[in-house]
């Protein structure tokens, strides 16, 4: 008997530690971006690159709490290509949940797109309303990979994140 435990105890600490490190993360197939409208109201950007995203969401953290500080589901799920929408007011072609309707200086925002059955997600971007300033409209701002291959935070035309953000990601 005492064999059979110190056999089993050793497969079920692999097996425990397989199932701790596989499948927890949702495949990424989107990266998220903002951008702002010629009057400088804040844009959602959403560049699918494979499956679809159903929406979207907009959110802060402080330490361990996370605060939703705005939802959107696309009526039509996002299939591949660039999509963009208001933050701050309900816009066409999508059902808000709850609109971004005022930002708050000093906060950072994180947008993420997902889908219903959790299969796929979108890259995170986040910002400060402080980095919507800098911001014109036909650029957008993103969490990108440098040629390095580190994190950093892209601010291109909207072309080029078209062009190259799916294979930064």
């Amino acid at each position: 008997m005492r064999q059979l435990v110190r056999r089993t105890v050793p497969v079920a600490a692999v097996l425990a530690a397989l199932v701790a490190l596989s499948g927890c993360t949702v495949a990424s197939d989107a990266v998220a971006g903002i951008s702002v409208n010629e009057d400088g109201r804040p844009l959602g950007v959403m560049l699918v690159c494979g499956h679809r995203i159903d929406g979207a969401t907009l959110s802060t953290s402080e330490g361990s709490h996370q605060e939703t500080i705005g939802t959107w589901t696309a009526r039509t799920a996002l299939e591949p290509g660039l999509t963009t929408w208001t933050l701050d007011a309900p816009a066409d072609g999508w059902d808000t949940g709850k609109s971004a309707t005022t930002l708050d200086a000093g906060t950072t925002y994180h947008l993420r797109g997902w889908t219903k059955d959790n299969s796929r997600s979108s890259t995170a971007t986040s910002f400060t309303p402080e980095d919507l300033k800098q911001l014109t409209p036909g650029t957008v701002r993103y969490d990108g990979t440098a040629s390095d291959g580190s994190g950093t935070t892209l601010t291109v035309p909207v072309a080029e994140f078209q062009a190259s953000a799916c294979r930064k990601r």
